[in-house]
């Protein structure tokens, strides 16, 4: 076997005069259509159009112009088949040997925001995907370029031998089907969506791989990390890394908490999480004041942990962050100040992350979280609160400094893992009681954290207390006022406690479970 015949079709255009070109030199006859066919003769690269071997013109717009029996039975006649020799030889058909096809943009077309209907239906390809499965399906004999980055190593087999290896082709064969199962899986999500179906009977989704990782949670495990094609701005995936060694399983998952939770707040405001728990938040007038507060929340947790920004990383702050060991630092920017101070340390990684300035609140977006056998899918909790939702059911009213103090430890207690109490005073948390198996041990770890800063603060429950043993808690530890669901049988009883201690109380009817 060798390769002799080749179809060339590709949108992406890189590299292929040159791949073509050198096809040509060791006698490669190439077929080719539309743009690459002009391409190609413009070049002066040898090549015939498709029309010649189809003895049929390219029609409707391109859309019909390689489904033919003289492409597809070139591509699929089995060569070692009696059969089908003779079926070649009858219809005058010749064999195809490779085929290099990239597809229409469509990712690319349906992230720009002015797309239009029509316009994403134009891209979705047909011949191409076609082509592709077919000359993938008979790997046995024919070799199929998807990907560019392909081109060097198929020239160089080509130019040793005169033919891919079966190994080789099996890869990209492999590779093939993985794209245009990609591509389906894309065109169906986006008109799934455009129909208002959450949830269909087949629910397909595709990722493309960023990275493969030194290893997962623990150094026996193996990871990569993969995004989804047009990813929005302002998460993880979309992360230009400045400075710092290469990201881990565990930093990629803290990460993406620290974003989840600065997210929330339009003002300025620093995010510190270990092990996907804040373990402080802070807002300010300024990023500065922010991070003093973060800090100061838990000084001791904060060591080893991840910081986020939702503002530029100044000089002053840089200070104060290279004082202590931290896996990753994020914000919007680093000022060339800050940058030259942070990257004195070899290790830690600098993130910028475009849009955190500008973004506040998330809209709802699927979540997938995999079990044994299966997976769940859910939207994510978007849900964002604002003092009309909340009913004030304690005798005593909220202040407005407690009213403002409690939205902030709203937005804190939705982000930890649940059973979750959090602290909250002077703008910044004071306590985290984070994963408990009952309310109240998560209640005593926050008050127990805070100790006397807990005089003052606001609770904030991220799901109804069942009977009224936290409000006790929380009266004995000085707490002037709590936010929580509601909803429990015994409402009553924990609406009673607060008013014996003068704690003032809101329900929200909203829960954040996080498990």
């Amino acid at each position: 076997m060798a390769i002799k015949r080749a179809l060339i079709s590709v949108f992406d255009k890189t590299g292929i005069v040159e791949f073509a070109s050198e096809l040509s030199k060791l006698g490669v006859e190439i077929i080719s259509t539309g743009g690459t066919l002009s391409l190609l003769k413009d070049k002066g690269v040898p090549v015939i159009g498709i029309s010649e071997v189809t003895g049929f013109p390219e029609i409707m717009d391109g859309r019909v112009k390689t489904l033919h029996p003289n492409v597809h039975g070139g591509l699929l006649a089995v060569r070692d088949n009696e059969e089908h020799q003779a079926s070649m030889k009858e219809l005058g058909l010749e064999y195809i040997d490779l085929v290099v096809v990239n597809l229409y943009p469509f990712a690319e077309t349906i992230a720009k925001p002015d797309v239009t209907y029509e316009d994403a239906i134009e891209n979705i390809d047909i011949g191409g995907p076609t082509m592709l499965r077919s000359a993938a399906k008979n790997h046995a004999f024919v070799s199929v370029i998807v990907d560019t980055n392909d081109y060097a190593k198929v020239l160089e087999e080509v130019q040793e031998t005169g033919d891919t290896t079966l190994a080789t082709r099996k890869t990209l064969a492999a590779k093939v089907f993985r794209h245009t199962g990609a591509y389906d899986a894309l065109i169906g999500d986006y008109l799934t969506g455009l129909q208002g179906e959450p949830y269909p009977e087949r629910y397909t989704v595709t990722f493309e791989k960023m990275q493969e990782l030194r290893y997962g949670e623990n150094p026996h495990q193996s990871a990569a990390f993969y995004r989804t094609p047009n990813a929005a701005a302002g998460n993880i995936t979309t992360a230009e890394q400045l400075h710092g060694k290469e990201l881990s399983y565990n930093n990629i998952n803290d990460a993406n908490t620290a974003l989840q939770i600065v997210k929330e707040f339009s003002e300025p405001a620093v995010v510190a999480v270990k092990h996907m728990n804040p373990c402080g938040v802070g807002i300010g007038t300024n990023v500065l004041e922010a991070y003093t507060k973060a800090y100061n929340a838990d000084p001791t947790s904060i060591f080893g942990g991840i910081v986020a920004a939702n503002r530029a990383i100044d000089e002053a702050t840089a200070q104060l962050l290279h004082e202590i060991f931290l896996e990753i630092v994020i914000a919007p920017d680093f000022t060339p100040e800050a940058l030259d101070i942070l990257a004195k340390k070899k290790n830690i990684r600098l993130l910028k992350v475009a849009g955190l300035d500008t973004i506040a609140g998330r809209e709802s977006q699927p979540v997938i979280t995999t079990v044994e056998g299966g997976m769940l899918v859910q939207a994510s909790d978007a849900y964002q609160l604002t003092e009309a939702d909340l009913k004030v059911v304690s005798e005593r009213q909220p202040t407005a400094e407690e009213m403002k103090q409690l939205l902030f430890a709203w937005k804190v207690v939705k982000h930890v893992k649940s059973n979750a109490i959090v602290l909250v005073a002077d703008d910044m948390t004071v306590g985290v009681g984070a994963g408990q198996m009952n309310r109240v041990g998560a209640a005593k770890i926050a008050i127990e954290q805070a100790g006397d800063k807990s005089k003052g603060s606001v609770l904030s429950s991220d799901a109804f207390f069942p009977m009224g043993d936290t409000l006790e808690m929380a009266a004995k530890a000085g707490i002037t006022a709590v936010i929580q669901p509601g909803g429990s049988i015994k409402d009553e009883e924990s609406i009673r406690v607060a008013n014996e201690n003068g704690i003032a109380m809101v329900m929200t009817g909203v829960r954040h479970f996080k498990h």
